[in-house]
């Protein structure tokens, strides 16, 4: 499917070098947040992915969409499981429970998330229960074979008619010789009152990040934390919108105790638990240091539903809430929700977009008309300090406000858009908040029919990529921060793919792809300024951006040379710079157009870093292959 090779002319080999003359001056401050990360629950990114949790179902939480069920759950011993929704719940926002009934030693399992990864470290556990029961509880992880690879017994205090937290820690001694391993829960039957009991919240967690409770997966994050992300564009996306007006996702459901969290249908084909809810975002900003942006719904559901005009207040009052909730002082309303629940002190926020991908599911027009103005006007009155943008650049922007541009393309159509924000005005900057290339280069436009995207990023569609960001780079000025988009993949269940990172329940199969390498380099090497820079040759086969890190005082060169018959000959000035200045140019390769780094592959891209000097008129001379991707910072 991949062999779809390129369509754009292939260019003449090189003789002589091609000649870049940066100047020193003339250029502008670039964005302090190139790059940064995007995360709406789609591929089980957070449930079963970064969010720690690993059992599935914790709670038996439904909706209308995907009913209450006893999906992953098994029985244990001569027990039987019915699924029940009592009288007396946990609580209102978790209204189902599962009764265990049996004689003997019975209980339930859980599967995880296509597996739990069990090794040498602390697993921190808690249930519910509610039923008169004198006897102990026997936490376990087990193998595909009936190994016990951790257990402990917990002292019951259960009783009737009242639902009692029970916690308890695991603690394996080796690590298992793989992810296909279970947890189990029980109990001795005969010493119940009534011969059952009913459970609910069933919760297990590894180490977390920062060791939060609730707490993020540890190697998702590290790989964040590598890739060094400036902004988190949160929470959608799709999921964001909902698919229904009902359905939207609601920030005020997603705060508080885990038990006061009702769950809901996401727009990708599962539930979500919202567990990672509004204040774990705000913790992963803090924890990554990473600027918020701020997603709040619009009025538009992915139905097409659209708020009236006459209907929209409560909606824009809700996003004025939930900016209270987060940055209010204790003596407001929502900011004394905020500390009620264990955070006194405010967040900041400074960029906040109203809606998702607007121009779709027919909600250009009342965008335009009235939805993007009602949401505007009142946050721009109440907090002039925050950067509004829009959900999309398909309309005249007003004010100060600024847009969201999204590409999912083939790699030869992003390298035409590598001019696209030449003529942009600053006035109104743009945020670049889902860019990937998604399917090989063909005679039309992109397919969206996900079967002919790939499933990991390649290395020709990430060359692509770094052609487009290439430009952005040239017009850093004009730009907030760029994303790939989706960031995470679980290969166990998946609605879209590619995405940054692609992952299953063993952390040690985490694949990086070769789009995160992209990223990396180009985010690591910072520029602060754009410097304009003169050539003997135009664009193409070699792209690039110029400029200088008034921090360091580094001059960088960002390249990629994409469709090209040779490798392109380099002679590059930066003026100010003399003969014998060091530099470092790291160059990325890959040994196949088409090559990708897979979950439990090895990783194909080779990245070379070599010490060059400047020559005798300053001049830094070298060679870029085809298909490759180059920085060079001066020391």
């Amino acid at each position: 499917m991949l062999r779809k090779y390129l369509l754009l002319p292939l260019l003449a080999s090189y003789g002589a070098a091609v000649t870049i003359s940066v100047a020193k001056s003339g250029g502008n401050v670039t964005t302090s947040l190139q790059y940064g990360a995007m995360e709406e629950e789609i591929n089980h990114c957070g449930e079963g992915g970064l969010y720690a949790e690993l059992i599935r179902n914790r709670a038996f939480q439904g909706s209308t969409k995907y009913p209450s069920s006893l999906d992953a759950w098994s029985a244990v011993g001569r027990s039987s499981l019915s699924l029940q929704t009592l009288a007396d719940p946990l609580s209102t926002a978790l209204p189902n429970s599962v009764n265990v009934k049996g004689t003997g030693i019975v209980g339930l399992a859980n599967e995880g998330f296509w597996g739990i990864d069990v090794r040498p470290q602390k697993y921190t556990g808690s249930f519910y229960v509610k039923g008169s029961y004198t006897g102990s509880f026997t936490a376990s992880l087990l193998s595909s074979t009936g190994e016990v690879l951790a257990t402990t017994k917990v002292a019951s205090k259960s009783v009737a008619n009242e639902w009692v937290q029970h916690e308890f820690i695991l603690t394996p001694k080796k690590k298992a010789a793989d992810s296909n391993n279970t947890f189990s829960l029980t109990f001795d039957g005969s010493k119940t009152s009534s011969g059952s009991l009913d459970f609910n919240l069933i919760s297990l967690f590894p180490p977390t990040w920062n060791d939060r409770p609730n707490g993020m997966r540890r190697d998702l994050m590290q790989a964040l934390a590598d890739l060094g992300p400036k902004f988190l564009r949160f929470p959608g996306g799709n999921n964001l919108e909902g698919d229904t007006i009902e359905g939207r996702w609601k920030w005020n459901e997603t705060i508080g105790p885990l038990k006061d969290r009702p769950g809901r249908a996401t727009t990708w084909q599962y539930g979500e638990t919202l567990g990672l809810g509004l204040v774990e975002y705000m913790q992963w900003c803090d924890d990554l240091g990473m600027e918020p942006i701020l997603a709040v719904w619009a009025g538009l559901a992915l139905n097409g539903e659209v708020v009236p005009e006459a209907d929209l207040d409560f909606y824009v009052q809700d996003a004025l809430n939930e900016i209270e909730f987060l940055t209010g002082s204790v003596d407001t309303e929502y900011g004394a929700l905020r500390a009620k629940i264990g955070h006194p002190d405010p967040w900041k926020i400074r960029y906040v977009e109203v809606g998702n991908e607007d121009h779709l599911s027919d909600g250009l027009s009342s965008y335009r008309a009235y939805r993007f103005s009602a949401f505007y006007n009142a946050i721009t009155a109440k907090y002039p300090d925050i950067q509004v943008l829009a959900s999309t650049i398909n309309m005249t922007i007003p004010g100060t406000a600024g847009g969201d541009y999204h590409l999912y393309d083939t790699p030869d159509n992003m390298v035409t858009q590598f001019d696209m924000f030449d003529n942009f005005s600053p006035d109104h900057p743009i945020l670049l908040g889902e860019i990937a290339a998604t399917e090989p280069n063909n005679a039309g436009n992109i397919n969206w029919d996900d079967t002919h995207f790939s499933m990991y990023p390649w290395w020709i569609g990430t060359i692509g990529e770094a052609v487009f960001l290439l430009g952005a780079e040239r017009n850093a000025d004009k730009i907030i921060g760029t994303t790939y988009a989706p960031f995470l993949m679980n290969l166990d269940s998946y609605q879209w793919s590619p995405t940054l990172l692609s992952f299953n329940s063993n952390p040690d199969q985490t694949a990086r792809s070769t789009s995160w390498h992209l990223y990396s380099l180009f985010n690591h090497n910072h520029m602060t300024n754009t410097l304009p820079a003169t050539s003997s040759d135009a664009f193409g086969p070699l792209y690039y951006a110029t400029g200088v890190d008034n921090k360091t005082n580094s001059h960088i060169f960002k390249a990629a040379v994409y469709n090209s018959t040779a490798e392109v000959p380099v002679s590059l000035t930066f003026e100010g710079v003399g003969r014998g200045t060091k530099a470092d140019l790291t160059i990325l390769t890959a040994p196949d157009p088409f090559a990708m780094n897979e979950v439990g592959g090895a990783n194909i891209v080779n990245s070379k870093t070599t010490q060059i000097k400047a020559g005798k008129k300053g001049e830094f001379s070298f060679k870029l292959p085809n298909l490759s991707i180059a920085v060079l910072a001066t020391q």
